[in-house]
């Protein structure tokens, strides 16, 4: 595979950059030249739809941009990807979420995983059917998953969308925070006896999962019940059964993982233990299906009909051509609330790097920040930034056509609104027909010509809407393969390895220290003065309340 600096100098990429400076149509006039624009530019997979046609693209542009997907290996990559072979080469190994999601059973990868699957399967029987209890035969009612980053990230946010699926045989709740108010206020209702920890940690050492770990099993021992009943309330997800099994946690109530998952990618692994809990096993394996889906679509398709793919290529396109510094997704949908926060854990530590896979220093942005939020609060906040602003923010409308049926108007008024934000977005709206507005109110000539350049919305601002036909565990399924795809194109594209996050450990180990000398009551003379000044201040207040 090319490097980043051959690539960045290729004749591949030197076409998009001159492709990125010529003027093109607006959008606007693209779609009057061209009435089969919205039905060309529109790709059906594993029951999603993406309509990309309200993108600054020309079929010469889509082409430039295939060619340089075609300079940098693209196809290569993702069968070695599918291979096993070692991507993630920094850490020596594969990255082979997708056997999570695979029916095979071909390879002794595949094998273990449909054996976890299968005494998760066990477990969440004997759990709805009350064959496992808590301290003195008390059904179980709540689940606490303890996790941080990919071990509460995924489960949470597929938890959230898939509200109406949830059983009504017990809640799940989500603790992440190591601000102890998180757990303190999640567990103030709960009832220690009917309630289940599931604690997920690849290496069960991370700290705010140990810390909130042990606040937990504190909680419970507090609440009256012995030491030899623990058990019955704390299961793990881990790599490391070992550290779990010196935690307390039975043998038989280890789900393994594997070193071959990275943690943005674990929710289809045991770490979903707390979803399948939620939805029921049935529920989790469609979810599973959805981005097997997915994943056989992205294998299969050629690049010009593969949705990760296109929309990889556009957001390059944006970043490296269009000054674009982030990206929105604003799904339209209240229950993919969390969504987002997903999507930048999944993209930003994903392409948040500065080097590429030879450690060779990028010539050209890395990733851009992800952010939004669901429709349609964001309208009465952000959209203004999007709409009238100065900076370029390309944006993901997300959707599904079928809601509640007690609720069918307010469904398809949340609709019409996630539509028309998009075509407001594309259209803008001109001097002239702002003030011709205003007259046409009745506001005088002069008022109406001072008013009208507030009014004025520049339009030609680009996005993707994908729309399925009902948010279900399936189709949220394919919707999250298709952004961990689509990010691998992205990493692909710039020669970077996808699948680690060298950065994150920085803050890690500083913040050991940092709390080592907060513990010790003296700071260090490694800290710098304003690092040395915030310790300080934290110990004088506790000493001064002793």
């Amino acid at each position: 595979m090319n490097t980043t600096v051959s690539l960045t100098h290729s004749d591949e990429w030197q076409q998009m950059l001159a492709l990125g400076a010529k003027t093109l149509p607006s959008l606007k006039e693209l779609f009057l030249n061209d009435p089969e624009r919205a039905q060309r530019y529109h790709l059906s997979a594993a029951g999603l739809q993406l309509d990309y046609s309200k993108n600054l693209l020309t079929d010469e542009i889509r082409q430039a941009l295939l060619n340089l997907a075609t300079r940098a290996g693209l196809q290569q990559q993702i069968a070695a990807l599918f291979r096993g072979d070692q991507v993630n080469n920094t850490e020596h190994r594969p990255a082979l979420h997708m056997l999570l999601r695979s029916p095979r059973r071909t390879t002794v990868y595949e094998q273990e995983v449909h054996a976890v699957l299968a005494s998760m399967e066990r477990f969440v029987s004997e759990i709805h059917e009350g064959l496992w209890r808590g301290h003195n035969n008390t059904q179980i009612k709540a689940v606490v998953n303890i996790g941080i980053g990919g071990s509460d990230l995924g489960p949470a946010m597929v938890y959230a969308a898939l509200t109406p699926f949830h059983t009504s045989k017990l809640q799940c709740y989500f603790v992440s925070n190591v601000d102890p108010v998180h757990l303190a206020q999640t567990l103030a209702p709960l009832d220690a006896r009917s309630t289940l920890f599931v604690i997920a940690s690849k290496t069960f050492t991370t700290v705010e999962t140990m810390q909130n770990a042990n606040a937990a099993r504190n909680w419970v021992l507090q609440s009256g019940i012995p030491e030899s009943a623990l058990k019955q309330h704390f299961v793990a997800v881990s790599a490391n059964t070992g550290k779990a099994a010196e935690f307390g946690i039975a043998a038989a109530n280890i789900f393994p993982m594997w070193d071959w998952v990275g943690g943005r990618y674990s929710l289809w692994s045991a770490i979903g233990l707390p979803v399948a809990l939620g939805i029921g096993m049935e529920n989790f394996r469609a979810l599973l299906h959805g981005a097997y889906l997915m994943d056989e679509h992205f294998r299969s398709a050629d690049p010009g009909h593969n949705m990760p793919v296109i929309m990889a290529l556009l957001t390059h396109w944006y970043y490296h051509c269009h000054n674009a510094h982030s990206h929105a997704l604003l799904p339209y949908l209240q229950n993919l609330h969390l969504f987002p926060a997903f999507l930048q854990q999944l993209d930003m530590e994903s392409l948040g790097k500065q080097v590429d896979r030879e450690g060779k220093a990028l010539q050209c942005d890395s990733g851009g920040i992800i952010w939004g939020s669901a429709g349609t609060n964001g309208q009465h906040s952000f959209h203004q930034l999007l709409h009238q602003g100065t900076r370029f923010i390309p944006a993901d409308f997300i959707c599904a056509i079928a809601g509640p049926t007690e609720h069918k108007q307010a469904h398809l008024q949340l609709l019409a609104n996630c539509f028309a934000q998009s075509q407001a977005l594309m259209a803008g709206k001109t001097l002239q027909s702002a003030k011709a507005e205003m007259l046409q109110q009745g506001i005088g000539e002069a008022e109406a010509a001072w008013l009208a350049p507030f009014k004025v919305c520049p339009g030609n601002r680009p996005s993707n809407t994908l729309v399925m036909q009902q948010l279900n565990p399936q189709t949220l399924g394919a919707l999250v393969a298709l952004y961990e795809h689509k990010v691998f194109v992205q990493s692909v594209l710039l020669n970077m390895n996808a699948f680690d996050q060298w950065g994150v450990e920085l803050g890690k180990i500083l913040g050991s220290g940092v709390f080592k000398a907060l513990s010790s009551g003296s700071t260090s003379p490694d800290f710098d003065a304003s690092t040395s000044a915030l310790v300080a201040q934290v110990i004088a207040h506790y000493h001064s309340n002793k």
